[in-house]
Order: C-alpha cells, then structure tokens, then sequence
C-alpha cells in the first residue's frame, strides 16, 4: 500500500533548538568558543538612557560574522538566510518563533559602530589564534587586491574648476592626515573640486588626445572608460571609491584591500582598507607599524617581511633596515647596480667616467614618483675638453648622473633577491598571502563591498578577515611532539695499549 505523508501545521509547545542542533556543528562549536561580551562595555557610550532598546551589539557582530562565512554580502538576504537554519538561530540566541531584526537596522548599526571596535574584534580573535600557537610573528607576507566599490562607472560626474574653498578631496597621499573638524563643504561637495596639480592636468589631457588619435589602441567598450581619471572625475554616490585597473581587467571602482598574512599557519595578522589610486609601496610603512604593534601587544616581534615588487621603494628599503626587519622585497626591474663605463666608489662617493675624470655628489633632488635623488655632474671643463664628449653627452654641456639616494638599500635588497633564501622566500609568499586573497574574494565576501565609504569598506574587510581566522582557529589542531628520554648506564674498559694505543672502548648497557 502506498503511503502518503499528509502536512497538518501545529503550534509547537515544546522545543529546544539545543536538542536539534548536533553537537559538532560549527555554529554550535563557535557559540561555545566565541565570548564577545567585551563589546557590551565597548559599546556603551554610542546609547542614550531612554527610547527603544537596540539590537544587542554581540547579536549584531554574530550576523556580520555569519554574512561572513557564508560570503552573503546583502543585508536582506542574510536575515533571510538566519531565518531557516537552526544552527545560525541557535548561534544568535533566537528562537525558532522569534523574529529576526529588520535588515535595514544592521545597516544603521554597522554605520554607527566606529572602525575601532571592529579592530577590537579582530584584536581579540587573533590573540585566540595566537594563544593556539597559530601564529609565529616573526614572518609575515604581505599583498594587496583591489576590491570592487559599491558605485557604477556609469554614473561618474566631472569634477568643477575654480571652486573657492579649501582642499577637502583627500587623495592616496594625504589620507593619513587628519581631516579639519570644520568643513563648509559636505563630503560629495568636496569630491568634486580639482585638487591635482596643472602639470598633471596638462599631462593627463595630452594622454587622453593620444588616446583619441589612436582608436585601434582602445578596446570595444571601453574608450569612455579610459579617457576618466580619478584627477577629473568621482563618484556621487561613493566619494571615497577610486578608478583603478588591473593588467588585462577592465576599469572599475575599487577599494585597495591590503593584507598581512603570518606565514606560520596562515593567520591573516593585519588589514586594512585604502583608496584604490595609490601604490602599493606607499602604504607599505602604515601597515609595518600598526603590524608591529598588534604583534607586540601579543609579546610576538616582527622580524622579516615578504613582498612583492610593487612594494618596493627606497624609502621602505631603509625604514624596515632602521626597525631592524629584514625586507624580503624584490626591486624593480629598471634598477640597475651598474652603470656601464661609470664605475662607482662608494667610498669617496663618485663615479668615474671611461676618460678617468670623476664625477662628485653635487646635490639632492626630489621626484613624485622615485623619492629623494642624489646628482653627480662632471666639471665643465673636463667635459669640454674630453674628445669622448660627442658620443657620451653631444646636447648637454657636461655628463650628469642621477641616482636614488636609497641606492645602498637597493644594493642589499638586490643581493638578498638573488640569494637562494631570497628565491625560497619568493615562493613562501606566494603560497601563504596569494590563496587567502582568493579566499576572502571568493567565500568571504569581498567580491564587493556593500557600502560606501572607506570607513565602512575597513569594516567589512576586518570582518571577512575575522572570519577567515575563526574559522582556521576552528579546524586547527594542536600538534604535540611525543619524546622520551632514557638515561644510558656507561662504563669504560681500557684494552691492551699495544693492541689500541691511546684508545678507550665505550659500553652502553
């Protein structure tokens, strides 16, 4: 006889979410293993006395970690996703037949909520990893990705000239500094004032007519998108999104997403949002410090760094030599050690030219783009009166060199490339910060930050990074090295001298 299950809906009058939820699962592990009663005390003063109460702040970092883990980046869809699953209800402290709050108040509070109390939470689930001997502190490697922005190319507005008031657009360069407390203009007010300089403008117009000259160089789609610049256009609905690009990927709004990973078990030890204009090397020195004192604040000490060539820069050379850090950072590939027919004595600081005249340090020179030079120029009269003249400088009156002043960093940074360590350590980097990168794009979230704003977008990196760790602090185990030490009896038995001269025999019982 055929069965057939009839559905009769009944109110259920007794139920226990912890009876249904297997004792393994990974939400009941956390809930169990996861204390995040300190934000209640961190979070205190952002409440008034009176009106509604509000979403309980740990419930509120449980639904961001959840969004997470099951790289759900809309709001709406993550209460909908809560909703049906037992283990995420259980985690939450919900029951079956309560409600889940509204979607837009995760919203609200996650722009209420400073960047600092999610560096809390971060700070306390790598201390969890740390006190698990998961992290080493004295290797990290350190890589970057560009995060797409929550803003259409589409719908980008040019900047206006001429506008009176102060500068306000802060750009990759002076995103450190502080922002004046009193601005006549609102932030989308201030994105569209020219800030860049006319040398730029002048340099970024004659790119873009010899982009208009040559159509075959320009892709089908993408001509629009090539002749905008961050220098003369910006987003109205993210200010803080910036135009950037990716060898062989098409142009986007992005956010810079940088990452340290420890090299020991993987554990993410440092991230950080930045605007997407700036270069890798630039941000290089902010992420060392706040590195090394999240290391310290673990007693852990940051000895060795690992990068890729993007990071290079003389600046950075000489920085993680004062902090006695070795630099495992590739130079570029225009950098050379040698000037052919110009031999250099570091000694006397001079280069000598194939005639025998000496070229002296005459002074320092400063480049947007290479940082601190030193000049060496030749005399006048040597080069006047040198027959080499019309084929070694035939326009100038005398033959100059220019080389960056860092040059004995690159010297240092160029032998421990070459160095077999150096080419391990190549590999080592590769391995450890690449796949995590992935990992965070592709299951954690970051394919697309979901709000705007470089404040909100350190947000939701610092939550995907959370993520990642709990969720290796969850598989790892702790591995113990059995040994055992056994105390061996000795005796010595001196044989014939005629037989072994000068020998004893050693007997082991």
């Amino acid at each position: 006889m055929q069965g057939r299950k009839e559905y009769i809906e009944k109110q259920i009058t007794c139920f226990q979410l912890s009876s249904r939820v297997p004792k393994h699962n990974f939400y009941r592990r956390l809930k169990e293993t996861l204390d995040l009663t300190f934000i209640y005390k961190a979070t205190k003063q952002l409440y008034g006395q009176t009106g509604n109460p509000s979403i309980d702040p740990v419930v509120f970092f449980k639904f961001m970690l959840i969004g997470c883990l099951e790289n759900i980046t809309s709001d709406r869809k993550l209460i909908e996703h809560c909703s049906l699953r037992m283990d995420m209800l259980y985690f939450l402290g919900y029951n079956i037949d309560e409600p889940l709050p509204w979607h837009s108040t995760l919203s609200r509070t996650r722009q209420l909520y400073p960047e600092a109390l999610f560096e809390a939470v971060f700070d306390k689930v790598f201390s969890l990893c740390v006190a698990n001997n998961m992290v080493a502190g004295r290797r990290v490697a350190i890589d970057s990705a560009p995060v797409k922005a929550n803003a259409s190319m589409e719908r980008l507005l040019e900047k206006q000239p001429n506008l009176p008031g102060p500068r306000l657009v802060r750009s990759a360069e002076d995103q450190n500094e502080p922002v004046p407390s009193i601005a006549p203009f609102s932030p989308r007010q201030a994105a569209s004032v020219i800030t860049a300089a006319d040398h730029q403008l002048r340099r970024l117009k004659k790119h873009q007519q010899n982009l208009k000259s040559a159509p075959t160089t320009l892709g089908a789609g993408n001509e629009k998108a090539k002749l905008l610049s961050n220098k003369t256009h910006y987003s109205p609905t993210d200010p803080d999104a910036r135009i950037s690009i990716k060898p062989g990927k098409a142009r986007k709004l992005n956010y810079h997403c940088s990452l340290a990973v420890d090299t020991a078990e993987g554990v993410i030890s440092h991230v950080q949002a930045d605007f997407a204009d700036g270069r890798d090397s630039q941000y290089l020195p902010d992420i060392a410090l706040k590195l090394q004192q999240r290391l310290a604040a673990n007693e852990l000490r940051l000895e060795e760094v690992l990068a890729d060539t993007g990071y290079s820069n003389g600046s950075n050379y000489a920085l993680l030599e004062g902090w006695k850090i070795t630099g495992w950072i590739p130079t570029f590939g225009h950098y050379k050690p040698q000037i052919e027919g110009f031999p250099y004595d570091s000694e006397g600081d001079h280069f000598t030219c194939s005639a025998g005249k000496r070229l002296p340090f005459k002074t320092f020179a400063t480049h947007a783009e290479t940082g601190l030079l030193k000049v060496y120029r030749a005399d006048y009269q040597d080069c006047k009166q040198c027959p080499l003249k019309p084929t070694c400088v035939p326009k100038s009156q005398c033959r100059q060199i220019i080389r960056t002043a860092y040059d004995p960093f690159y010297r240092r940074a160029l032998e421990r490339q070459q160095s077999r360590r150096g080419k391990r350590m190549k590999k080592l980097r590769q391995r450890t910060v690449e796949p995590v990168l992935g990992s965070l794009v592709e299951y954690n979230g970051l394919r697309k930050i979901n709000v705007r704003g470089k404040a909100g977008a350190h947000k939701v990196m610092l939550m995907a990074a959370i993520a990642f760790n709990l969720k290796k602090y969850m598989k790892f185990t702790t591995k113990f090295t059995l040994s055992q030490a056994i105390a061996l009896k000795v005796e010595w038995s001196s044989p014939s001298q005629d037989t072994f001269p000068g020998f004893g025999v050693l007997f082991l019982n």
